[in-house]
């Protein structure tokens, strides 16, 4: 599909002109971190982005601008392989007031501050890497929960063919609060430490996850750290009579699939 496309494109939006390049695109998101993806995809060379974020970053359009099926259409237009429905499991709200915004932007501080140390690591980040890699796979991506706003339920819940895959998804501690009013804080609590709360409770969710739908591969998605791995040789063959996957982010952001 990539070789169908045009070169460069012309259209109106809200009654301004823009010229559009396919190169121009691919540059400008050379080393863009791609969102969660939620409904619709878009590839960039190898990586998958949220069509909305990709839109933006290539044309410099507020996405208050414009519709995700309007940036769907020139991106294809261009030659990008586009995919979707991507549904999430709730329907996103747009705010409604400035302080509606304030709370939006307190709710996903936890990746903004880890986003300015440059972190890799974090929920949000090691999501967004797995449903890349999921939909390059082949997986339909069914529902995607919003990690920094702490939605209840299954992180990822993706199927290809006759599997559906529940996955839970946890970052790895940083060691500074994320909270910006707390920046010059350190935590009392030790990332490996709390390291270990969180891997027991992707452990717990798991074998929930099993309970509740045993027709399902249950999987737990870690960025891949040797914390995580020791904890994981501990616990390796329960793991395996509960039929229960581990799934590793590197820093790359590439994701390493149990056979």
């Amino acid at each position: 599909m990539n070789n169908e496309g045009r070169e460069s494109i012309r259209f109106t939006l809200n009654g301004d002109r823009y010229e559009l390049a396919r190169d121009d695109v691919k540059r400008r998101l050379a080393d863009v971190t791609p969102d969660a993806i939620r409904r619709h995809a878009v590839r960039i060379d190898s990586t998958w982005f949220p069509v909305i974020q990709a839109f933006e970053v290539a044309t410099g359009i507020s996405r208050s601008e414009f519709i995700s099926h309007t940036a769907r259409r020139h991106l294809a237009a261009l030659g990008f392989e586009v995919a979707g429905s991507i549904e999430p499991r709730t329907p996103q709200r747009a705010p409604h007031s400035a302080a509606a915004s304030t709370t939006q932007a307190l709710l996903r501080s936890d990746d903004t501050a880890s986003a300015l140390e440059g972190e890799w690591h974090t929920e949000t980040r090691v999501q967004a890497a797995l449903v890349t890699a999921l939909v390059g796979d082949g997986w339909r991506i069914v529902s995607v929960a919003d990690t920094a706003t702490r939605e209840h339920g299954i992180d990822v819940v993706a199927s290809r063919e006759e599997q559906t895959a529940g996955i839970e998804v946890k970052g790895y501690p940083s060691r500074a609060y994320a909270d910006p009013r707390r920046a010059g804080e350190v935590k009392r609590t030790q990332p490996s430490t709390q390291a270990g709360h969180w891997y027991a409770q992707a452990v717990l969710a798991a074998m929930r996850l099993r309970g509740k739908k045993p027709q399902w591969r249950s999987v737990i998605a870690l960025p891949d750290f040797p914390r995580y791995r020791d904890l994981f040789a501990e616990t390796a063959s329960s793991l395996h009579v509960a039929r229960i996957e581990v799934w590793w982010v590197d820093e790359a952001g590439k994701v390493h699939f149990s056979p």
